[in-house]
């Protein structure tokens, strides 16, 4: 992550949602089981080098109290799923006062929630929602 200058945190929860998404692109034949073996091995090496991404624990107590408080300051007025508000609470959680997003809804609650949002790029081509929608920068804002 050159471009935010610091690895990205990655919590169990990114594992789930990022393995899942692998896994959901081979039934949906977006790709194939050799493909999502290579994309899997390449994550877990991209968590051992910690250039790119790093092993974030959390209180997971604190951030589901983390993301009904968001939910009930906010969710009446910008309509926020409650998976949107766990990835803006384990944001929160982990320190992170940068979110980087393309989904409107998660946009709207992190400005709401105080943190400032970045978009994201992909490499072939422009900005596009990276599995499981969003990640967070720690520190300050960039």
């Amino acid at each position: 992550m050159e471009r935010y200058g610091q690895a990205l945190p990655f919590t169990p929860w990114h594992r789930l949602e990022v393995r899942n998404a692998i896994r959901l692109a081979v039934f949906q034949k977006v790709i194939d089981g050799t493909q999502a073996k290579t994309q899997l091995k390449q994550l877990d090496a991209d968590l051992r080098e910690a250039a790119l991404l790093r092993h974030t624990p959390i209180d997971w107590t604190d951030v589901l109290r983390e993301a009904e408080r968001l939910g009930a300051a906010h969710t009446e007025t910008v309509g926020c799923r409650s998976a949107d508000l766990f990835h803006l609470a384990a944001a929160s959680e982990a320190g992170c006062d940068t979110f980087l997003t393309l989904d409107e809804k998660q946009t709207a609650m992190a400005k709401a929630a105080g943190l400032v949002v970045k978009p994201c790029e992909f490499s072939g081509g422009g900005a596009r929602t990276p599995p499981g929608g969003s990640s967070a920068t720690p520190g300050k804002p960039l």
